[in-house]
């Protein structure tokens, strides 16, 4: 793989990053988000036209954030992914998007923006904003490409206490859905979610930890602990990056899964409403795009019309193909039913029942 950034480039974003946090917190903007996303290269044109960086704040999964918006925690922009938005519009914790306010919204993916789930009443409710991949990520110095073939393997008893999975139902699930040979979630019948169920089950012993973002996992290959992951290509992006043996194989027998997060407005908003459309245009300008993909290994909503080079898409295992996107479950919306389902059995499962 190309490496597309060096030791002197790794230093510069730190820097960028220690002179962002320097500077004061706009009051009038609370931006509720996963941890990371406070990284000031993301909003750059807000800052430079307010003079100060929007206030964050984080939350660990998407069911924590949800609960804390319903018990009216006073946010302003909030990062969902796609499959809690349905369940979030239902509840009326979001607000509807003013499309015409968002200067790149007829540049977006379309396949992101027009989702039906997301609209309400003839209204959009979300502005996809970031996507990335999650399949099999393996030590290359000590498993061989054929010991991940299939996804079967995370549930083999020889891998016990050296595999990690996320800590998250939704990439739980399509690891679950896919390995039992289900790549389409949004009509899974009884029957599918039960095998999927029981697939995770079985990968339960084997697990050493579940992981709650990229760096502890990260932490946890480069020891060796851990030698085989369900993880996101930005862990695989930014390992390799360094030079550590690792590969991710999207290509299994089952295939591999993808998914995309966005920007919503939340009802319990008490900031500036112009300021929440600067800071999502601020977050669909090119350079952003650009910049995503290559310092974090994500894509973005805008890269076709950010001109984003297939060789970096590529590098950061973006790239698509028609083989790869026949066996991609593709992390979309699911009917709140299912959702709650997967949401209370994947607790019972990390607490071994």
């Amino acid at each position: 793989m190309k490496k597309i950034m060096n030791a002197a480039g790794v230093v510069a974003a730190s820097l960028t990053l220690m002179a962002g946090s320097a500077l004061a917190q706009d009051p009038d903007l609370v931006v509720f988000d996963w941890p990371g996303y406070e990284d000031p290269e993301f909003f750059g044109t807000y800052t430079e036209k307010h003079g100060a960086e929007p206030t964050f704040a984080f939350f660990g999964e998407e069911e924590e954030a949800f609960q804390k918006l319903r018990a009216g925690f006073p946010a302003d922009a909030v990062r969902p992914c796609s499959p809690s938005v349905p369940k979030w519009i239902e509840a009326g914790i979001i607000q509807p998007l003013d499309t015409s306010r968002i200067d790149r919204w007829d540049d977006l993916n379309p396949n992101m923006r027009d989702v039906a789930a997301f609209q309400k009443d003839g209204e959009y409710y979300f502005l996809p904003a970031d996507y990335g991949n999650t399949g099999m990520t393996y030590n290359t110095e000590l498993l061989s490409e054929a010991d991940v073939q299939s996804l079967k393997a995370f549930a083999d008893p020889k891998h016990a206490g050296r595999i990690s999975i996320a800590d998250n139902v939704d990439d739980a699930y399509a690891l679950g859905f896919l390995a039992t040979g289900v790549t389409d979630w949004t009509d899974a019948t009884d029957e599918q979610f039960q095998a999927a169920s029981d697939f995770l089950r079985a990968v339960h012993p084997n697990v050493l930890t579940y992981w709650a973002d990229g760096a502890s996992l990260a932490m946890l290959m480069q020891s060796g602990e851990v030698y085989m992951s369900w993880a996101w290509n930005e862990t695989y992006f930014t390992m390799s990056l360094e030079g550590h043996p690792i590969a991710m194989k999207r290509d299994t027998d089952e295939g591999s899964s993808s998914w995309f997060c966005g920007l919503v407005h939340s009802a319990t908003a008490e900031g500036s409403t112009d300021k929440f459309y600067d800071f999502l245009n601020a977050w669909m300008e090119d350079y952003v795009a650009t910049y995503i993909v290559e310092w974090w290994g994500y894509g973005h909503s805008n890269v076709v019309s950010a001109g984003v080079s297939s060789e970096l898409l590529e590098a950061a295992g973006l790239d698509s193909s028609p083989d790869l996107d026949a066996k991609t479950l593709f992390q979309g919306p699911v009917n709140s039913q299912l959702r709650e389902r997967m949401i209370a059995e994947f607790e019972l499962i990390k607490a071994g029942f």
